[in-house]
């Protein structure tokens, strides 16, 4: 498996920022970290290495991104409008940075798709339902879709228009919805084992449902927890069966 580490300096977030990219050829899957991690992660953890027949076979191209949660959501040290501008500019990072950089890395005709499981499911289905014309779909993995999970009850209006649950039910512009819609790869995706949230997948799907937009609920069974076990199954098998 070709496996390159390619870093910059964010423009956005004003720190170098390094990406893993694994293969050739193939679709682009955007990997967003869990809560506190890094780039790594999904190599550490080994579910790059249960990707390995699709990217050996060139059906994906995995690109890892860094997360800035201890900078923002999980930093207790920083005040919620704070942590609320930093999320803001790891949007602008991946809208303005990181989708050209797979754009060049593999052509501008090349699908993206979203990935990311517990508080990398959040951010991933965020990332794909604000920029719909940028990102073409998400795999979301034992995510929660309200935002205010993370931000110790804070609430101002950037964590609206960054929390899925408040802002799609209130989505009206036509043009984006219709984008969304296009989408034949929103899939959503939980166990319901220990500390999985089913009932929170459930709830989100049923807004999407609210707004006309498809998307695919997979509920796995009680031995299904919120661990990479369960992860490390649920993406080959959706990569598999899906794309």
């Amino acid at each position: 498996m070709k496996r390159e580490l390619t870093s910059w300096f964010s423009p956005a977030l004003q720190k170098d920022m390094p990406v893993a990219t694994y293969g050739d050829y193939g679709f682009a899957l955007l990997l967003v970290p869990t809560a506190a991690a890094d780039y790594l992660e999904y190599e550490r953890f080994q579910l790059i290495d249960t990707l390995a027949p699709f990217i050996d076979s060139g059906k994906v191209k995995v690109f890892s991104i860094n997360s800035i949660n201890n900078e923002s959501w999980l930093n207790n040290n920083m005040q919620g409008e704070h942590k609320a501008i930093r999320q803001n500019q790891f949007n602008e990072y991946v809208y303005n940075e990181v989708i050209p950089f797979i754009k060049n890395s593999t052509s501008w005709e090349t699908p993206i798709i979203t990935c990311g499981a517990s508080f990398g499911a959040l951010h991933s289905m965020n990332l794909f339902l604000k920029r719909p014309d940028l990102i073409n779909g998400v795999i979301a993995m034992s995510g929660v879709y309200n935002l205010m999970e993370y931000t110790k009850g804070f609430y101002d209006e950037q964590v609206y228009f960054n929390s899925p649950m408040h802002y799609i039910p209130n989505l009206s512009d036509h043009h984006i919805l219709e984008q969304i819609r296009s989408s034949h790869h929103i899939h959503i995706l939980t166990g319901s084992g220990d500390y999985e949230a089913p009932d929170a997948a459930k709830e989100f799907a049923g807004v999407l449902y609210n707004k006309g937009i498809n998307y695919e609920l997979d509920v796995w069974g009680h031995e299904w927890k919120h661990d990479w076990p369960t992860w490390r199954a649920m993406l080959p098998a959706y990569l598999g069966s899906r794309f």
